[in-house]
């Protein structure tokens, strides 16, 4: 949809006439820096900040969030880009039939999908809290909402580009796009859709999900259910789904993103039913109390063996005379000297 980046884009059911024509370029220098790029940046460091301020709350420390995402973001980046570049590799083709390379690592001109960062940051995450000997569920936990507040920032960049609209539509909040000088279409607004969709999925979660969460992980698979059933949807609208290569299902293409939110939805909610009806989870496993119960144990520790210091006099050495207090000069009457020296 490069064709469409420089046309216009308004909202004619609830603005009128009123048009917007964003550049997708917001500094013209060398090959450009894109907004697309930008907008992306400004997600990773919400949900960055975000993890930080809340890392305590899992059991985790900032040095923790800090040394995943050095590696978690290269990784998802080009698990992202991968992905899409798979399913739509048609497009990174010559002429001739040959791959273009240029234009497959061209990131800036949109084309990352999430599920492929989310496959790559699951397996960056498995191998550094393997390492690190922590919990994979804690680190998730906390990982999500940095991951869905990215994701809410983010989808602001398809807006930019023009590009992961929905269907055409009259419905009030409908997206007009400006195809040529004289015509254009009417869309669902799907950036939008998903971008609300993952913000009501992350106030669930500070608000309701991780303040009664019963084990590590919980987080972790209410993502995977909200987000599943929301892209599931918010997909079956879009024009520019990727596919599941030439395979049907009743007649249908199927779409991979549609594929496998449906299948992550599914999972999610039998591993919630399972670990909070079936194992029921003591809260004490938390990754977060046990931190908090070694803590207080070494503190009760630490005072037990200062009180024993201060008991115990080292073997040969006498106890240190405690100072006398200055006598008083009387005379014989008991008086005292009335002279200040």
């Amino acid at each position: 949809m490069r064709a469409l980046q420089d046309m216009p884009i308004s909202f004619p059911g609830l603005f009128g006439d009123w048009s917007f024509n964003p550049d997708p370029i917001a500094v013209h220098i060398g090959h450009g820096i894109y907004w697309y790029g930008i907008i992306l940046a400004i997600g990773l460091l919400a949900g960055l900040v975000l993890c930080m301020k809340q890392a305590k709350r899992y059991g985790l420390t900032e040095d923790n969030v800090l040394d995943m995402v050095l590696w978690a973001v290269p990784s998802c980046i080009i698990g992202a880009r991968l992905y899409y570049v798979i399913f739509y590799l048609d497009l990174y083709r010559n002429a001739d039939g040959s791959l273009n390379w240029g234009e497959m690592v061209a990131v800036w001109d949109g084309g990352l999908a999430i599920y492929g960062a989310v496959i790559a940051g699951a397996i960056v995450a498995f191998f550094y809290t393997r390492h690190k000997k922590i919990k994979m569920g804690a680190m998730t936990d906390l990982a999500v909402m940095g991951l869905l507040l990215g994701q809410c920032i983010g989808r602001w960049a398809n807006f930019i580009n023009r590009e992961a609209f929905g269907a055409e539509t009259t419905l009030p909040w409908r997206m007009r796009l400006w195809t040529s000088a004289t015509e254009y279409i009417e869309v669902h607004p799907t950036f939008f859709y998903e971008s609300l969709w993952n913000l009501i999925g992350l106030l669930l979660i500070l608000l309701v999900v991780s303040k009664a969460r019963r084990f590590d992980g919980e987080n972790t698979w209410f993502y995977f259910l909200w987000y599943g059933l929301g892209r599931f949807w918010i997909e079956g609208l879009r024009t520019d789904s990727l596919y599941l290569f030439n395979w049907t299902f009743l007649g249908q293409p199927i779409r991979v993103s549609q594929a496998l939110s449906l299948l992550l939805a599914v999972t999610a909610a039998v591993m919630l039913f399972y670990n909070i009806k079936i194992k029921k989870h003591s809260r004490d496993e938390l990754l977060v109390n046990q931190v908090a119960a070694e803590a207080v144990e070494g503190t009760a520790e630490a005072d037990i063996s200062t009180a024993e210091a201060g008991e115990s006099v080292p073997a040969g050495q006498e106890e240190p005379e405690l100072p006398q207090p200055p006598e008083t000069q009387n005379g014989e009457g008991g008086e005292t000297d009335g002279n200040t020296h």
